[in-house]
Formats: structure tokens, sequence, C-alpha cells
């Protein structure tokens, strides 16, 4: 066996984005999201239709306030990939979004409020058979685990997102997708190899506020590619404080390379 040629893919549970498997033998997919004001409808439809036209395959909107929500209705009327609606901290916004009939929902679990909350939101998914990602982030820890790491760590990262999972088993919620991310690129690559190591749920790999232009790009090739080879990431996002298309090419080029390795490795 070549020691440097690119491990397998590791093999995931397989959780369904509307008309999209996500895992398992299926292909790595391809996701971004847009920048405008969602309740922009003519805004946010144009560049989702872009990004569609470009290959991506899933696209996430921000549903920050209930006129955001509403416009989620007449958006999925007119697109053809699924759409998720990324929720920061009203749990509202989450139901209002699984009513609208979103594909998938985001939340940070520690940023939604109360265990009352989270428990009415995991259950509306569940009964609406909306999966949910779990977005941990090195900025939004629980002060407790940040405290006994002594900071935002990998290992920090990884129990957050653990202990979120643990939640969502229990509630009998498995349709997950988790995220563990960071600004900092080692950081990043390490806490998706631990977590990898345990549990078997889909990953989605991105590099946080990366930004634009050359580094913007390399900090995201850089952190994706790595774990890419590692045979680790089911879904990836190339986050670019850029027009949203510019991510989908950028993914699109990773991908092959990637491909190319794994059919010649060095």
């Amino acid at each position: 066996m070549n020691p440097s040629a690119p491990t397998l893919r590791r093999l995931t549970r397989v959780v369904r984005i509307g008309s999209v498997a996500v895992g398992g033998e299926n292909p790595v997919r391809v996701q971004s999201m847009t920048s405008c004001f969602t309740h922009d409808v003519r805004a946010t439809l144009e560049q989702i239709h872009a990004l569609e036209a470009a290959g991506c395959e899933l696209v996430r909107v921000t549903v920050p306030e209930a006129r955001d929500a509403s416009a989620l209705p007449e958006i999925l009327r007119e697109i053809r990939i699924p759409l998720i609606a990324d929720i920061h901290y009203d749990y509202k916004m989450a139901l209002a979004s699984i009513e609208a009939g979103v594909h998938k929902i985001r939340i940070n679990p520690g940023n939604i409020g109360s265990e009352e909350r989270l428990r009415t939101v995991v259950d509306a998914a569940r009964e609406a058979r909306v999966p949910i990602r779990i977005g941990v982030n090195s900025g939004s820890l629980e002060k407790a685990i940040e405290k006994k790491h002594g900071g935002a760590t990998p290992e920090a990262i990884v129990e957050s997102a653990l202990n979120h999972i643990r939640y969502l088993e229990d509630r009998g919620f498995t349709d997950i997708l988790i995220s563990v991310k960071s600004s900092s690129v080692p950081h990043t690559v390490r806490a998706y190899r631990l977590l990898a190591t345990q549990c078997d749920y889909p990953l989605h790999v991105g590099v946080t506020e990366a930004g634009s232009g050359l580094d913007g790009r390399t900090k995201s090739i850089a952190g994706i590619g790595l774990l890419l080879l590692d045979g680790i990431g089911e879904t990836i996002r190339v986050s670019l404080t850029e027009h949203p298309v510019a991510e989908i090419e950028v993914c699109r080029t990773l991908l092959d390379r990637v491909a190319e390795l794994r059919e010649q490795p060095a």
C-alpha cells in the first residue's frame, strides 16, 4: 500500500435533504449560502438561480426575522435545489421555517435558549422529517466547556457537538448532520478528525470566516482539502465574502483535484 495515498472515505449514515441524499456512498455535495436578506425575495432568487446554474446542490438562507420566514414559501416554489434555513437565536424562526417547508435547518443548540425551546424545535423537525445540522463553532461555545478546556480548543468544540448529538438522540432524533468550525485551519482540521472517530453522522466541512480573494480560497482549500483526503466530509462549503457563485467554482475545482489524487496518488 502506498503510504502517501489518500484514505478511503469515511462511511456514514445517509441523511436525505429534500431530493438530495447525503452520506453513505453518495458523492460529496456542494453547498453555498446567499449573501442577501432572505426577505428580499427577488435578490434571494437571483442568487439561488445563479448558484443552481453553477452546480450548487444545497443552498442555505438566513432566517433571523419573521419577514424572512414569511418569504420562504415563495422562494421554495421557484427553486430546484433543497433549501436550508440558518437559525441563530430565535427558536420561533426554526419552527416557522419547518412549517414553511424547508428541507433542513441549521442550529447551534447552545444559542436557541432554554431546553424547552430546543425540545420544541427537535420535536417539530422530527414530526416534519426535517434534518438538523448541529453547527458548533469556536466563537459560540458554552462557557463551561470553554473554561474546562482552557479556550475554544478542538477538543472543546467536539465535546460541545457530542453533547448536542446525545440530546437529539435522547429525543429520538437521528436525521443529524454536524459541523465543527473554527477560523483557524489547524483547529478546524483537528476538530473534524476528532469528531469523525466518535460518530457516524454526515459532516458538513468548511472553515468559518475564511474571507475573500486568495487568502479566503487558500484557507478553505487547505482545511477542506486535508479533510477530504482523510476521507472526511459529506458536504462542503468554501465560505467567501464575495458573491456566493464564486464559492462553487472553488468547491468544484477542489473536488476534481482530490479525485485526481485518489486516482493517481503521489
